[in-house]
């Protein structure tokens, strides 16, 4: 088996001081990527701060014989992305690989949730998504090469009890990637979305305990260090995994039906009267961009 190696590689891991994002960094480091490990050292819910996280995963990169240096600004402001990426700048001279890993939970059902409660998810997961990758992209689009990982949830694609703050920031990162994949795609700059599920600190509340032993957090590592590659050619996908089981999720359409001419007004009644085959997703296409819907209006587009 050819191995992947990130030699000559650098790479930024975002919440990197614990979990995945850890054992991210540790086999980044292992492989050959020099790597930035960013970590505030917050508890799960964001708050505290404990700058050793990032430091111990540093200290085990290098004695192992890699290349790593920490960080410990905060994702959730520009100036926080920026320095992130300064820091990868100053020590290495270049950003090949971001992986926006850092995350923060604040649970609540949606009419007993606070706005801060609101605020703090989406700084973290969607803003704070934003603020690093926006000046990574700018130093790979100079390079004409980058690997960028946005980490989504099933809670965005599909929905979880009490995370409508965390569901909504989760599946805006998958609204990111589908536009910026356009931007950058000449650049050679492929991006890609996980949704991970393993036994973390996160998720300790949220899957039954005698899934503890099987939902290992390493089962997700493979995946993203793929899509991290050079060998990695895909680009705007999203892949969920989890105890070793992995797939990939799409946002599909139904072939819908055509009423009128494109001219004439469409009463609610025709709604109505042909709701089934509006709603039918026995026939389903995956769309490239939002443009991708014109092709089923083309019958009264084209009339």
């Amino acid at each position: 088996m050819d191995r992947i190696n990130y030699n000559g590689r650098v790479a930024i891991v975002t919440g990197a001081g614990q979990g995945i994002g850890r054992m991210y960094a540790l086999e980044l480091g292992r492989r050959g990527a020099k790597v930035v490990v960013n970590d505030l050292g917050v508890s799960r819910d964001g708050s505290g701060m404990d700058t050793s996280a990032a430091d111990k995963v540093v200290e085990e990169i290098v004695a192992a014989g890699g290349q790593a240096v920490a960080n410990y600004d905060s994702v959730a402001t520009m100036a926080g992305g920026e320095n992130i990426v300064k820091t990868a700048m100053d020590a290495y001279g270049r950003v090949d690989i971001l992986i926006n890993n850092a995350g923060i939970l604040r649970d609540k059902s949606f009419l007993k949730m606070t706005e801060e409660e609101w605020d703090l998810v989406i700084s973290v997961h969607l803003k704070g998504a934003f603020c690093v990758t926006q000046p990574a992209v700018k130093v790979m689009k100079k390079n004409n090469y980058g690997r960028i990982i946005f980490t989504a949830s099933t809670s965005g694609l599909y929905g979880n009890f009490g995370q409508t703050n965390y569901g909504a920031a989760k599946l805006g990162l998958v609204g990111i990637m589908n536009t910026l994949k356009l931007e950058v795609s000449k650049y050679n700059i492929k991006i890609n979305t996980i949704a991970p599920n393993a036994w973390s600190r996160m998720t300790a509340d949220v899957f039954p305990p005698q899934f503890e032993d099987k939902m290992n957090p390493q089962f997700n590592e493979p995946m993203v260090l793929y899509l991290c590659s050079e060998e990695n050619t895909a680009t705007g996908h999203v892949y969920t995994m989890g105890a070793g089981w992995y797939g990939r999720t799409a946002i599909v359409s139904g072939e819908g039906l055509c009423i009128g001419d494109a001219k004439r007004p469409i009463a609610v009644e025709e709604i109505r009267d042909n709701f089934d085959k509006i709603s039918d997703m026995s026939n389903t296409k995956e769309q490239e961009s939002g443009l991708g819907m014109l092709s089923y209006m083309a019958p009264l587009l084209n009339g």
